[in-house]
This record gives structure tokens, sequence and C-alpha cells, in this order.
């Protein structure tokens, strides 16, 4: 380890860093003695300088002050970096061996740094993700929640099929969370093999508690709800029989709604010229940079570049649009109609935020849109196209999920008036009454069947009535039992003799005023700072909110931010492929995904630095 006597280093700073250190010999005249001579020793200097950062004082075996350098360089640390980077970036393993790579090493790394070879880098990163799958599994050991989940299947290009089956949960801190478990191979898409897939893949990571599966609109999916219900009835987990496990993903609902409007005749002609414009230009170098001059002439003011849709996702025919409609004021008929689709398509597909409790809402909205759309001569015979697909899945709140609903009224809020406004609005004055107090029931159903259980030194007791409970009691477990049992007993003496009302706590969370409804209102935090009022229906909030409408989650996996499982991951094979979709999941659920799309307005500023570069280079030349 490096030692630099303190002196020499604030000599060395002090020249090198005179606006931060100042060294100076600070002597008291108290404490000069006649003939010059010092008494005592100097006041010690502050140290300033940003090199302390990375240096202690110290006294050797002689007694002199000298200063260590803290920093040590630790090859393990810096093996583990680079298989993260290798597993959140996507980057194939033999990156690690290519020219680049190796040069980098040589000049920013210490020369006893071991270059790494593709099968040492491979090992490590498997290695990462076995320690992060023991990690999350012991969390979901002691997790005494339900978890909601999103499961899909996909193709890769080598022709494997795989399903990814992700959880969806609120912690105790009340923070929102996803998790994929499982990037699996299946061998068949019949709807019975993928369901006993499931159920195999939630008793490796030992969670048997579900609340809700959002599923797409395949055939293949009805058979996987129903394993996964006889799954939960086997285990004594169901929740109201599981009546409401399977959730309809409402991207995919808004995908065909908008689907069936998009491929209306006169609607369909018109995109079709859209993209034959666009592709024109883009095609040819030349053509987009006349394009550009065309631009700038007619004072068009947009930094938007021209774009092709891809014909899987609607959302991107928007795109495409939109920024055609900078061009040609002649589209903006069709950018408005699809203008809401897609910001709801964003709204939904988000997971990382609470979002439940805004589906019903938005569907209310879009009913409104396609009422009024119906009476617009331009886009009536689209409007009508939509309205029925609409009502195919959204129709009437009796075939509908209702945890929908339920997640309205457990936003502070809204509550129960508002969610009866809106069915009052959708359905009319009548139906929407009668679906108000359906709603209210199935609410206090669900309450009902939570308040069964109650939670006892951090494990969940079932009281007498439900589907699981445990026959054994500990001693501790035993009292508690009793005490709850005397404290009801009070209750009822108190409600009969009528000291007291009875009131639920959803009687009394519904009885009280709303909230606000700020642009800054944290649900979740709104929720962790009353659950001490309110324990059980806190405990059903945490998984009625957490529970996803979209299957995006899943969907994340193979396509992240437009792009589709690469060419890389889909040669793997398939333990691997799941070890690095997996650990990158696990890795990455607090960062930041950073699009690999680039910014064309950065790129169009650069290229004029460079042309500003290389006019003065003539002018010297």
């Amino acid at each position: 380890m490096a030692e630099i006597q303190p002196d020499n280093l604030r000599n060395q700073v002090a020249d090198e860093h005179p606006e931060i250190v100042e060294v100076e010999s600070v002597v008291d005249s108290r404490q000069v003695e006649k003939g010059g001579a010092v008494k005592g020793k100097r006041k010690k200097v502050n140290k300033r300088s940003e090199v302390w950062n990375h240096f202690t004082e110290i006294v050797d075996k002689d007694g002199k002050d000298k200063a260590k350098c803290t920093w040590k360089f630790s090859h393990e640390s810096v093996r583990r970096s680079l298989a993260e980077m290798i597993i959140v970036d996507e980057i194939p393993f033999s990156f690690v061996e290519k020219q680049g790579f190796r040069k980098f090493c040589q000049l920013a790394l210490p020369p006893n740094f071991n270059a790494l070879s593709r099968r040492t880098i491979t090992r490590d990163c498997y290695s990462i993700y076995m320690d992060e799958r023991l990690k999350l599994k012991s969390f979901f050991k002691g997790y005494r929640q339900r978890v909601s989940l999103t499961t899909d299947t996909w193709t890769s290009s080598q022709r494997i099929s795989y399903m990814c089956p992700t959880t969806h949960y609120i912690d105790e801190n009340w923070k929102l969370h996803k998790k994929i478990l499982n990037f699996c191979p299946v061998e068949s898409h019949k709807r019975e093999e993928l369901g006993d897939l499931l159920e195999r893949c939630l008793k490796d990571w030992g969670i048997e508690e579900v609340y809700a599966l959002t599923v797409d609109n395949a055939s293949s999916n009805g058979g996987v709800v129903r394993v996964l219900r006889n799954a939960l009835t086997k285990w004594g987990t169901a929740v109201l029989g599981a009546q409401d496990l399977h959730m309809r993903c409402a991207a995919h609902i808004i995908n065909l709604v908008v689907g069936d409007g998009v491929n209306e005749e006169e609607m369909h002609k018109s995109v079709t010229a859209v993209k034959a414009a666009v592709k024109y230009i883009r095609q040819n170098p030349l053509r987009l940079k006349r394009f550009k001059v065309a631009v700038e002439f007619e004072d068009i003011e947009t930094k938007k570049g021209l774009c092709l849709d891809v014909p899987t996702r609607w959302n991107s025919l928007y795109l495409m649009l939109d920024t055609a409609e900078k061009y040609e004021m002649a589209f903006e008929r069709v950018v408005r109609f699809l203008k809401h689709f897609y910001y709801l398509t964003e709204k939904v597909s988000s997971s990382l935020y609470t979002i439940s409790n805004l589906l019903f809402p938005e569907i209310s909205e879009v009913d409104c849109l396609l009422k009024s759309w119906e009476k617009d001569v331009d886009v009536k015979d689209m409007a009508q196209s939509m309205r029925e697909k609409f009502h195919k899945y959204w129709g009437t709140p009796i075939e509908m999920n209702k945890n929908i609903f339920h997640a309205v009224v457990l936003d502070p809020r809204n509550k129960l008036g508002f969610l009866e406004f809106l069915l009052i609005k959708v359905y009319g004055k009548e139906q929407g009454m009668q679906h108000g107090k359906m709603v209210c029931c199935e609410l206090k159903r669900l309450f009902a069947e939570y308040k069964k259980t109650v939670s006892s030194g951090g494990k969940i007791v079932v009281l007498e009535g439900s589907t699981s409970a445990s026959n054994a009691l500990s001693e501790s477990e035993s009292k508690h039992k009793n005490k709850q049992q005397l404290k009801s007993a009070y209750k009822r003496f108190k409600i009969e003799n009528g000291f007291m009302s009875e009131k639920t706590e959803l009687d009394k969370y519904l009885g009280e005023d709303v909230e606000d409804d700020n642009d800054d209102f944290d649900l979740l935090g709104w929720w962790k700072l009353n659950a001490p009022r309110f324990p059980v229906l806190a405990t059903m909030a945490r998984d009625v909110l957490a529970f996803p409408i979209s299957t995006v989650a899943s969907e994340l996996a193979f396509s992240m931010g437009g792009r589709v499982l690469d060419a890389f991951r889909s040669s793997l094979t398939p333990r691997m492929a799941q070890a690095l979709i997996c650990a990158q999941d696990w890795l990455r659920s607090k960062s930041r995904i950073v699009s690999e799309e680039e910014d064309l307005d950065l790129l169009d500023n650069l290229e004029k630095e460079f042309d500003k570069v290389h006019m003065d280079s003539a002018i010297l030349e």
C-alpha cells in the first residue's frame, strides 16, 4: 500500500491546486518565546483538498505521521460489474473478446487485471442469476400477501416457444413491484399444457396465494385460467372461489377496438397513402434531404422526423400519422380520432405505478367519445365498428372483472360515489344504479373474505370458516386468539347494549369525505399512512391495487421499447435465455430503461456542429 509523507503530499497539492489548498504556518504570538523560539505546536490546518477523500492519516511504528491510500483495486468487483453490464444492457458474451474492449482494458484497468473469456463471463452471468434467484425466492417465502400474475408466450427466431410469468405485488412499504419468475420453453400452446407449466412454476417458487391473472385474448388462455383456478382451490387459497381470477388485458382490447376502426375501408385507403408517401421519402437519402429543404422553405415548425408504423403495433400508426399531420393538415381528422386511444394505451401499459384504479374511468371516457363520434358524419362508420368490439368486452359490468370497480372505490379520491356516477354515465340511470348495488355487494363480500384472516406473529392465522385454516397453534398464537375472542365478545356486548354502532372498516372508509384530487396525490402513500386505521381494508387494498390491467410487463421481456427478442438471445439455449432475461429484470427493476432509438434532433444539431468544424478547417487550410 502506498505511503506518502503528509508534508510532501500537502506541498504537492498546494503546488498543483493553490486555489484549493492554502498551507500556512500559523503561530500564536503568545507561543513565541524570547529569541524567536516557537513554544508548542502550530495550529492544524483543515484539509480541503479532494485528495484527502482517498487518503487517511496514520502514525507509523516510528511515530511519524503518514498518509495511506484507502482505495484498493478489486478484480472480483470488476468481474461482477462487467457481468451485470452484459446482463442489463443485453451485450453478447463475445464482447469481452473483441478488440475494442481488450484495448480499453489495457488502457483503463490496472496491469494485473486478467482478461476474461466468453466462457468465464458466461459463468459469471449465470452465477449472478442463481444468486438473485435465491434472494427473490427467500423474499417470497416470507411474503404474506397475495400476488397477481401476468403471462404470455413467445416464439423466438429459432422457433422455440417460451412462457414468461411475471408477479406483481405491493410490499410492506407500499411500493409496487413486478418480477419475472421464469422464461421457460413450452412444447405446446395447448391450454392444459400451458396451465400445468404455470402451476409447476408457482410451486417451484413456493407461491400459492394468487389474486388475479391477467392474460391476452388468445383462446388457449381460457384453459390456463381454469387450471390455475383449480390449483388455487386445491391449495385452499382461492378468493371467493377465484371468480374474479381472470383479467382480460386492457391493452389487447384497445388494440382490437382500434383495429376494427382503422381497418374500415375509407380509413384504410388514407393510411395506405400516408405509408406510401413516408416510405418513398425515407428510402432514398437524397429524397429525404430534399424533403428537409422543402420543410424549411415552407417554414413548417416541427422537429419530428418522418417515421413508419409497425404492422403489429397500431400505436406506431398514430406516431406516423401524427408526424405526417405536421406536414399535411388533411390527416388531422384521423390523428384526432386515434390520439385518445394512443395515450390510453400508454397509460394502461405502465407497470411502474398503480393503474388499476384508472381503468374504468378511462373506459367511461372512451364510451363518451364513441357516442359523440357516432354523430359525426366523417367518422360515424369507424366509430360504429369500434363500438361493436367495445361492447363485446366492456358492454356490461356483469361480464367484467369486478376488481376493475373495486380499485376505483379503494382510491380515496373516488370511493363509491364516483363509481356510481360513472356507471350511470355509461349505462344509464336505471342500469347504472343496479350495477352500483351489485358492485357494492361484491365489495362487501370481498371484505368479509379478507376479514376472516388476521395477522399474528408474522404468520397468517385463518379464522373459522376459511378454506385454509391451520389446525396446529402455538401457545403464543392460542393466547392471541383467546385475547381476540375476548375483544370480539366485548364489542358484541357494546353493540347489543347500544354503546356503539356496528360499522366495519369498509363502512367507516366509505363514510369519510373523499380526498382532494391533487396532481401530486400518492395513492399508495395514503394507504401506507392510513393502514393502522384500516388494517383489514389495507390488506385487501394491497392486493386489489397491485393487479395489472395489461400483460405489457410480460411482453417487455420480448419487446423493450419496440424491439423484439434479438438474434443473440434467440440463439441461446433455453436455460441461458431464462438466466439472462430473468436476471436482467431483477437487476433493472429500479433503474431507468434507456431507449436505443437515437435522438434525431440531437443528431441534426451535432451534424451542424460538424459542418462548422469542417468549414473552419477548410479556412485554415
